[in-house]
């Protein structure tokens, strides 16, 4: 089953974790709209599918990198500012051209702590879900489904 597949499946018990799951975002460093990009770049694996007794989600957070800058200009946008302190040297719009372009500063503005933030919060998302699907019993079809 294709990685869409799976996670398609359970479209519904995501919106049920996401709304359980809305305390957590609260308490975190990240506002909702940040944790919703955050969570546009994350992708949801299951390790040790063919081990029932192992078998877990886990979020691949690879793709979550790419746009920690993003999540950091909706931060400073609303008011927050980098943890390490001012943007210095932001040369505005074409700052975001030179960006853009690959001329840019070459960094790619991730703070390696609100990284790990993320992950740490999508590594509870995901154990929350799969807590979820085994209450409502949907975790052996949905492991078995991820194998095919």
């Amino acid at each position: 089953m294709s990685q869409s597949d799976w996670t398609d499946a359970i479209v519904g018990e995501r919106m049920a974790v996401d709304q359980q799951f809305a305390s957590e975002v609260h308490d975190s460093p990240f506002s909702n709209q940040e944790w919703g990009l955050i969570m546009t770049a994350a992708e949801f694996d299951i390790v040790d599918a063919d081990d029932p007794d192992e078998a877990r989600i886990v979020p691949d957070t690879s793709k979550v990198a790419g746009i920690m800058p993003e999540v950091e200009k909706m931060d400073q946008g609303m008011g927050g500012g980098p943890a390490g302190g001012g943007a210095g040297g932001d040369d505005g719009m074409f700052s975001s051209v030179k960006d853009a372009l690959g001329v840019g500063s070459g960094d790619d503005g991730a703070d390696p702590e609100r990284m790990e933030e993320a992950e740490e919060l999508l590594e509870r998302y995901a154990e929350r879900l799969q807590e979820h699907l085994v209450e409502k019993g949907r975790w052996e079809q949905v492991r078995i489904a991820y194998q095919e």
